[in-house]
């Protein structure tokens, strides 16, 4: 049935919220504007005049589409080349969903969405529709089509595999931004010293170049591995530059709801690292370098307001 001018607007009423969720679900922003659209071709041929509550039939389709798709998305992943990484999404973004309460912000966080890679489907469904959007358990299972004491265990289990990973405290954005500004000082001061004393011990640091920008493919691990690494990353010379085509400006923002670093060439995001921080010190490292995960983020830095760069590399 043809949709009506009023059938389209309810379906783009939810597009937002629909493309929040199957971002957090799938990691990448490309693959959750298709996932959308797909949403909305079920929609298309449905007959919507016999669909009581929209919300609930959309969200439905688009999670059942999303858990296909993370199926596949692990076999892909097998051959992927070095390690894996969500895309970011810079502070702005309206892909980042609502950010109301605290549980929302972290279900976005770069550290929370690299986590969730160790969930099975279901149970990063679960997890994403009740930490972030707050379904009950009852709706939720009625989307998977489970019970809902299942879908109840399922949450307490996901739950408890992303906070097994995760740092647990958290420090203030003013504190962050200093840690931000400490970090980068110390990582072009040419020593590993001060690097080592802003790190925890069990830090790490890990990059995604896709096979397509020099990335290590096993991530580094403990301070002194990780300042060592973070030293020869920012030292100066010509072979750098000559790699990346240019000095790079490098900035200070904020992606995920994370304190992070992106560089820029030209107008063109090349990198964004994100700084998982804690009071006793930064516990990750997490740079996504392949350029097909920054296309989103070039195009919202062209349209945003980012101030002046903290240093030019190289």
């Amino acid at each position: 049935m043809a949709l009506t001018m009023n059938d389209v607007d309810r379906f783009e009423a939810s597009r937002p919220r629909l493309q929040a969720i199957a971002y957090r679900l799938l990691g990448s922003a490309g693959d959750a504007e298709d996932a959308v659209q797909d949403t909305f071709l079920r929609w298309q041929a449905a007959d919507v005049d016999r669909i009581e509550v929209p919300e609930a039939w959309l969200t439905k389709v688009l999670t059942n589409l999303c858990l296909n798709q993370l199926t596949s998305a692990r076999v892909r992943r097998e051959t992927y080349v070095g390690q894996w990484l969500p895309e970011p999404l810079l502070a702005g973004d309206p892909m980042l969903g609502p950010a109301d309460t605290a549980e929302q912000r972290e279900s976005v966080s770069y550290a929370v969405l690299a986590l969730m890679e160790r969930l099975s489907p279901d149970e990063r469904a679960v997890y994403v529709l009740r930490e972030a959007f707050g379904y009950p358990h009852r709706k939720i299972a009625e989307i998977l089509d489970i019970s809902e004491a299942a879908c109840q265990q399922i949450f307490h289990r996901a739950k408890k595999h992303v906070a097994e990973g995760r740092a647990r405290t958290r420090v203030d954005g003013a504190a962050a931004r200093r840690v931000v500004e400490e970090f980068l000082a110390a990582a072009t001061s040419g020593r590993t010293e001060p690097l080592v004393r802003l790190l925890t011990g069990d830090a790490i640091a890990v990059g995604d170049g896709g096979g397509k920008v020099p990335a290590r493919a096993k991530a580094f691990e403990g301070a002194v591995a990780v300042a060592k690494f973070m030293r020869g990353m920012f030292k100066p010379g010509s072979s750098k530059r000559a790699l990346v085509g240019g000095s790079p400006e490098v900035h200070a923002a904020t992606a995920n709801n994370t304190p992070a670093l992106v560089v820029v060439l030209d107008g063109r995001v090349i990198g964004v690292m994100c700084l998982e921080i804690t009071a006793e010190g930064i516990a990750a490292l997490r740079s996504q370098v392949n350029p097909d995960k920054l296309e989103r983020a070039t195009r919202h830095w062209a349209a945003s307001d980012h101030g002046e760069p903290l240093l030019r590399l190289f």
